[in-house]
């Protein structure tokens, strides 16, 4: 059994194969034991620091209902909630909060900062997201597709349709391949990862046997796929005027039933990490529709409906992934 304690949790890259699926079997065992009304708790009296430079709803709640489960407690730090870059650097915040805390949650923008804050904390840091990466997602991502095609990662084929430049591109190319699946990123040349991280996934690819394809080509880069997955195509912290372009180049990868019937799977599962813009239910949403004529963007509402299930027990288990990586890195 691999021992990640007082490890960091910053990217895939960071992980062998053997200590990513520990995480995935230990997830699996707190949320049995969760079901069950018997778990342990290993993180008693510990103190926990969620910093937010990016608000969510899934990533704040996922970590405190797994610290209060756990024993811990947390403090949250909004956006406005700290000097963290502004008026104190991200190293003097880390030597300061690690004064006070035994574990820090970062979510915010350049992946350097959740970095710069691991090497200054001396306690565990993990990352709840940033540009490039967003490994409590895989994590999440990876036990949901066990539970629901029933199979190991390394016999499953993963295909992410749309802007994968970007965290959830990223890290679902890289964890396929570090864990041997059958990983497609399916999108338009100028929407596909940087060569570094293509690179980077390869030599994953080269030990664990994991297939890699990037294509343009909706219809090769889905076929035979087990898994679609797909994320918004305009990101957080990106100006509205980004809305035009970004429809205009991605509509063809739009998860919809069309696509879903180029998959040649009438078995075909879909994933998306939340939220979603496959209806009228939001403010950006109706305002997009008031522009483009548009009332569902990267995902149609009939391909959500039809796959609720699993996206929102993917949502469910964020909290039991995450909660792994705290016991794993912080518990005794």
């Amino acid at each position: 059994m691999p021992d990640l304690h007082a490890r960091h949790f910053l990217k895939e890259l960071d992980f062998t194969r053997d200590e990513w699926l520990y995480l995935l079997d230990l997830s699996s065992e707190l949320k049995a034991a969760k079901q069950e009304r018997r778990e342990p708790q290993r993180l008693s009296g510990r103190n926990i620091a969620l910093i937010f430079e990016k608000t969510s709803t899934r990533t704040r709640c996922a970590f405190e209902v797994a610290a209060h489960d756990q024993g811990a407690h947390c403090t949250y730090l909004d956006p406005s909630g700290s000097q963290i870059g502004h008026k104190e650097s991200v190293a003097d915040t880390a030597r300061v909060l690690g004064q006070m805390f035994d574990g820090i949650e970062y979510r915010g923008f350049e992946q350097a900062r959740v970095e710069e804050l691991a090497r200054h904390a001396g306690v565990p840091v993990w990352n709840g997201l940033t540009n490039e990466w967003h490994p409590t997602q895989m994590l999440a991502d990876q036990l949901t597709i066990r539970e629901y095609v029933g199979r190991d990662i390394d016999q499953v084929s993963i295909a992410y349709a749309g802007d994968a430049r970007y965290n959830m591109g990223n890290s679902i190319l890289v964890s396929s391949a570090l864990m041997g699946a059958d990983v497609r990123i399916v999108a338009p040349a100028d929407f596909q990862p940087d060569a570094g991280i293509v690179a980077s996934a390869k030599r994953l690819a080269s030990k664990s046997g994991a297939e890699i394809t990037i294509t343009d080509d909706v219809a090769a880069g889905v076929k035979g796929a087990d898994v679609i997955c797909t994320d918004v195509w305009v990101s957080m912290g990106e100006p509205k005027d980004a809305w035009t372009s970004r429809i205009a180049a991605l509509r063809d990868y739009q998860v919809n039933a069309a696509l879903l019937g180029l998959t040649g799977n009438k078995n075909v599962k879909v994933m998306h990490c939340l939220p979603a813009f496959h209806d009228l239910g939001t403010t950006v949403g109706r305002q997009i529709y008031d522009e483009t004529g548009m009332d569902a963007l990267e995902i149609t509402d009939e391909v959500f409906q039809a796959n609720a299930d699993i996206i929102f027990d993917e949502a469910g288990n964020r909290m039991h992934t995450i909660k792994a990586v705290m016991v794993a890195t912080l518990g005794e």
